[in-house]
């Protein structure tokens, strides 16, 4: 695929893991311990297409509401890969960033996440943002609050009006403080399992993302998936609300 059709951000929603190990009769913790080894292979092939951002939907803010058991297994699994997978980022020089709500989160899980986001910060190949206890609506709330306290020490100092610091506010500056402004806006969003939703995902940022749906379950999902993903991105006319 030419260089330039070649998205920069794919953001992909995996979905389908439970249904995936019911359809075989398994447990539905089958079903995340296989999308753990499916996540690994596009993580490779993101590389190999040449993508620069590929960010995972790995849990969700409203995941909470899965029972104890799956919702511990989940944390147990995320925590494990990072404690476990590191050697495989290294070698790939693959950068690991994190986005969601932090507070929300285990103390151990925490802890995993951070010494894998400073061991990788250096990796420049492709940097995957594991989005764990995130939800869309959450990041551009907590985006405002970053906002409105920064604007207000500014006011309290002296520095600016109450009025000013308000008229300050517009869409860059929210964005400025979304969990990641570095990354840019998802060009292309995956969603697999069938579904055909963005269930509270990078709602800022997809804007104007590509859209693209599969009806298999994500631990089904190849390599060859992504290519033909990108293919069909390809040949897409993107506007931003030009009428060309």
């Amino acid at each position: 695929m030419e260089e330039n059709l070649v998205p920069s951000h794919v953001a992909i929603i995996m979905d389908g893991n439970g249904r995936w190990a019911k359809q075989r009769g398994l447990a539905r913790t089958e079903g995340h311990e296989e999308g753990l080894e499916a996540a690994k292979r596009i993580v490779l092939a993101a590389r190999r297409e040449g993508i620069r951002f590929l960010s995972l939907y790995a849990f969700s803010t409203e995941n909470w509401k899965r029972t104890a058991q799956e919702v511990g297994f989940l944390m147990s699994l995320i925590r494990t890969h990072l404690m476990k997978e590191l050697d495989f980022y290294r070698e790939n020089e693959i950068r690991l960033v994190h986005s969601g709500d932090r507070s929300g989160l285990p103390r151990d899980v925490l802890s995993e996440i951070d010494r894998a986001v400073e061991d990788t910060s250096h990796h420049r190949e492709l940097t995957v943002n594991l989005a764990i206890n995130y939800g869309g609506r959450d990041e551009i709330l907590r985006s405002m609050r970053r906002l409105l306290s920064n604007l207000s020490s500014s006011a309290a100092e002296g520095a600016v009006s109450v009025d000013e610091a308000v008229g300050a506010m517009s869409e860059k500056t929210i964005a400025l403080n979304l969990d990641h402004p570095d990354i840019p806006d998802p060009d292309l969003i995956i969603r697999t399992g069938g579904e055909m939703r963005l269930s509270n995902y990078l709602l800022w940022q997809s804007a104007y993302s590509e859209l693209y749906f599969s009806s298999k379950y994500w631990p089904d999902f190849t390599p060859e998936d992504l290519h033909a993903a990108l293919a069909d991105y390809a040949h897409r006319e993107r506007r931003f609300g030009d009428a060309r």
